[in-house]
């Protein structure tokens, strides 16, 4: 490709964009072999050499054609500092794909089908590859409508869900792993975030990725070597006992499209399917949105059209996890990345699928010091989305966190009550004597399903309220309400699976369960009647020509002292 004059497509910060991307990535590929190997015995050997491959595929294409349409920004704005969307695989649909689609398949092959242990996870691989097929297609479809929506939704809508998910799933989740091993964690972090956010520069101008690799890496090592508790040999990220295999080949099967048997099974998914695809077209959005705040006008429909192009390869090369693009844009670019970061992630996250040195990072990389990026993408996605948001609408920012911590509060219950041993033992939330507690989980489960959406519809209809259009917040609030009634959100299903509020019984899983329909139509009744009493209430101030404060006004009687502050 002939260099844009003008266009510095690689510069140093290139470096730690490529070592938070790439680590991103790489554990993305890792979550799904461990999480599958540990909670459905599936065979890990045959997860990297079906699985990771194609998947990995996915990651290439994709980050290749950001890195190109960063060149085609670079040359219509004449910008030389434009920096490339970020690709990599979808963290919410890696959990979802592996215990709603791919363990649940396997099982159901074993138990079901009575497959053996090869022929069960054949069964859920082919499940796994028309998965990102459906994905892919209706993420194809999105991609024309795409740009509407970002100008029809504020940047409080857009940017709060992606707070949410940068805080919960990114900055979190991955400071259990740190804490695990806290000597070598706290290091990692320290570099990390003294170096990216603090902005303090090491001996040498040693990138501070490279920094917590090296330094935590020989104290995690050396704690080994030591033989702590703690750091036994197995103590890497995906475990031991992994056979490295150059050059797998068994991939490449999927291009004898045997998994089209499978359609018929594969379709019983698609209620669990669709909402996560729904959710990468909704956060390419929240993406787009923050790279343009960031100082990047990527095309909307050009970046979803990317996504389902990469996902759709990913699936014909034998991928089961889709792409997205990544919420970090702004985080890459305060680290200084142009274009060359996403090319060198294409290539090394590649590889490690086909070329087959993925085994070796999965023995041998120490989680905690490979998880601080992911820290500090959240911290630096968290603070560009309130930056980006004009200051009136902070609390609609806010708001919007607050189905994300849902998710958090029931995710380590429901891990506990999913558990094989206590499932085997017969208890459920239903079953604990605590009653309350039983419907306390119960509705944590209920707020946090689909919490991508509910948090994108709570921070746009209160950011309209701020604006004092309640009409149009009603409008808003009354979209979430028939949502609900289809399970795009509030799906009191496991999985977050959507449906029918009605339906024939020949139907089967599309239809609602009728024991679970009170709790359905009342969530989805509480937004209806609310959206009716904003519509009354908008009418009649119009028609009343009251005059309403504008929220500066309200807001700087209230704190001087924060006000000032804050413009500063």
């Amino acid at each position: 490709m002939t260099q844009q004059p003008g266009y510095r497509w690689a510069a140093p910060g290139d470096v730690n964009a490529f070592f938070g991307l790439m680590l991103d990535n790489i554990a993305g590929l890792i979550l799904m072999v461990s999480l599958l190997a540990a909670s459905f015995g599936f065979p890990a050997s045959f997860a990297i050499s079906h699985m990771v491959p194609g998947t990995a595929i996915g990651v290439l294409v994709g980050d290749l054609a950001f890195f190109v349409m960063a060149f085609w920004l670079a040359k219509r704005t004449g910008k030389c500092d434009v920096t490339a969307m970020p690709l990599g695989l979808d963290t919410p649909s890696t959990f979802g794909m592996v215990f709603f689609v791919l363990g649940p398949a396997f099982l159901h092959g074993k138990s079901i089908l009575g497959l053996d242990e090869l022929g069960a996870a054949q069964y859920a691989w082919h499940i796994g590859i028309w998965s990102l097929i459906f994905s892919g297609v209706f993420k194809l479809a999105c991609a024309p409508v795409c740009g509407l929506v970002r100008q029809v939704i504020p940047r409080a809508g857009l940017l709060g869900s992606l707070a949410a998910i940068a805080l919960v799933l990114i900055s979190f989740l991955p400071l259990l792993d740190i804490f695990s091993h806290p000597l070598p964690g706290f290091i990692a972090l320290a570099i990390v975030l003294t170096s990216l956010i603090g902005r303090v520069p090491l001996p040498g101008k040693i990138p501070g990725t490279l920094a917590a690799l090296l330094v935590a890496g020989t104290v995690f090592f050396l704690m080994r070597w030591l033989d702590m508790p703690g750091y036994a040999a197995h103590e890497g990220v995906g475990g031991g006992g992994i056979v490295v295999q150059w050059l797998p080949s068994e991939w490449r099967t999927a291009w004898q499209f045997g998994w089209t048997k499978e359609v018929q099974d594969a379709l019983g998914y698609l209620p669990v399917v669709l909402p996560f695809a729904l959710g990468t077209v909704v956060g390419g959005i929240d993406c787009t949105e923050s790279a343009a705040a960031a100082g990047d006008e990527f095309p909307t429909g050009g970046v979803i059209g990317v996504e389902a192009i990469a996902t759709l390869v990913a699936a014909f090369c034998g991928g089961v996890i889709q792409t997205t693009p990544y919420i970090g844009h702004p985080a890459y670019k305060a680290m200084g990345g142009r274009a060359a970061y996403t090319l060198a992630t294409a290539i090394f996250v590649g590889g490690a699928g086909v070329v087959g040195y993925f085994g070796y990072i999965l023995q041998w990389l120490p989680a905690p010091i490979v998880y601080p990026i992911l820290v500090f993408v959240g911290l630096e996605i968290t603070a560009q989305s309130f930056l980006a948001t004009p200051r009136r609408h902070y609390a609609a920012v806010a708001l919007a966190c607050i189905p994300a911590l849902a998710f958090l509060a029931g995710n380590f219950p429901g891990q506990v009550l999913g558990d094989a041993a206590v499932r085997a033992a017969g208890i459920s939330a239903a079953t604990l004597s605590d009653q309350l507690l039983s419907e306390k989980l119960a509705t944590i489960g209920v707020l946090s399903s689909g919490f991508i959406l509910t948090s994108l519809f709570w921070a746009w209809a209160l950011a309209s309220i701020i604006d004092k259009r309640l009409c149009h917040a009603a409008a808003v609030i009354f979209t979430a309400g028939v949502c609900t009634l289809f399970g795009l959100i509030h799906s009191p299903i496991a999985g977050n699976r959507i449906y029918l509020p009605f339906g024939p019984d020949r139907w089967g899983d599309w239809v609602l369960p009728i024991a679970m329909r009170n709790i359905t139509f009342e969530y989805a009744a509480g937004y209806i009647f609310a959206a009716a009493l904003l519509f009354v209430w908008g009418t009649w101030l119009s028609k009343a020509g009251i005059d309403i404060p504008s929220h500066e006004e309200t807001a700087s009687g209230f704190s001087g002292e924060g006000h000032q502050e804050s413009a500063v």
